[in-house]
């Protein structure tokens, strides 16, 4: 087994105990708990830590690359990342049967990918292609599995168990970035999406803060509603759907 597949297998062990450690926290919050967010004690400490590592190092980097890089360079990074997840959205529209989109997601990632410099120029978008952002928790909703309850997740943050069980496939299968042979250029291209997100979302984070009473249940109550609905139960034949800067 090579050092990358190792490192993979260990990463697909750490997620499945993280998320059996949140499932039995969970299980002792008592029966005044909120449906959707049964592990809502859990949920509120690991938002904490998120918050607290997010304040301490993600934004205070983003905001660098902010104010450092110019805008053109970051709209191209932007482009190029967008465009990487045009191809996995594309699989998962044709898995979800939904012809359409699926058509349009791989005349982005074709058009962009070609004559956009490889997708730093989302020609696409101005030849007014839509984007139909998919995932394989999105897929499996669409498959009528119920997004089940509210997990926020270390680094990664909102999630619920459904989209926590369908991250293996997302990461491993899905994210062209995990196919770079070379570790530390994977590695950079990692950190760079990381910051480039993060970036993008200073001003739309300085806004909930400001306005948001309980940011968190502000959270949750917002991405709840674009995976699906709080299914305990039947799944959700629509599966959710994925804004355009998720």
């Amino acid at each position: 087994m090579t050092t990358d597949s190792r490192s993979r297998t260990r990463a697909a062990r750490w997620a499945a105990l993280l998320l059996g450690a949140a499932l039995a926290t969970g299980c002792a919050t008592g029966p005044n708990a909120n449906p959707a967010d049964p592990f809502e004690p859990y949920n509120r400490g690991m938002t904490r830590f998120n918050d607290n590592l997010d304040k301490a190092v993600l934004k205070p980097v983003a905001t660098v690359y902010r104010d450092v890089m110019p805008r053109p360079v970051r709209t191209g990074v932007g482009n190029f990342f967008a465009n990487l997840g045009d191809a996995w959205s594309f699989v998962n529209n044709l898995l979800q049967a939904r012809g359409l989109e699926a058509y349009e997601s791989l005349v982005r990632f074709s058009t962009n990918t070609v004559f956009g410099l490889g997708g730093l120029l989302d020609i696409a978008s101005e030849a007014g292609i839509e984007r139909h952002k998919q995932d394989f928790g999105l897929t499996l909703g669409r498959w009528g599995v119920p997004t089940g309850p509210y997990l926020v997740l270390p680094l990664l943050g909102p999630s619920t168990v459904r989209d926590t069980a369908a991250l293996p496939v997302d990461y491993f299968v899905g994210d062209p970035v995990g196919y770079v042979n070379d570790v530390a250029v994977r590695n950079s291209l990692y950190g760079l999406r990381l910051v480039d997100k993060r970036a993008s979302l200073l001003h739309a984070t300085s806004v909930l803060d400001e306005a948001a009473l309980d940011s968190y249940s502000f959270t949750r109550d917002v991405y709840l509603k674009l995976r699906g609905g709080a299914n305990t139960g039947a799944g959700d034949e629509e599966g959710g759907k994925l804004p355009d800067d998720y």
